[in-house]
């Protein structure tokens, strides 16, 4: 691992708190935002399935 995957790896963690704690201050409850993953992960599954058969 050299200096810039290290900066990089902590600078993507920093921007992960950064993330979660404003995504805590608007007060979602856990089965919405596992609602919201699991829609997600269902959207860029089929995007991905999509352009794999078309392309």
């Amino acid at each position: 691992m050299n200096e810039y995957t290290l900066v990089s790896t902590i600078a993507l963690v920093g921007w992960l708190i950064l993330v979660l704690g404003a995504y805590r201050s608007h007060k979602v409850d856990a089965s919405k935002t596992i609602r919201m993953a699991l829609i997600w992960a269902v959207i860029f599954t089929g995007l991905a399935i999509f352009f794999t058969l078309v392309i």
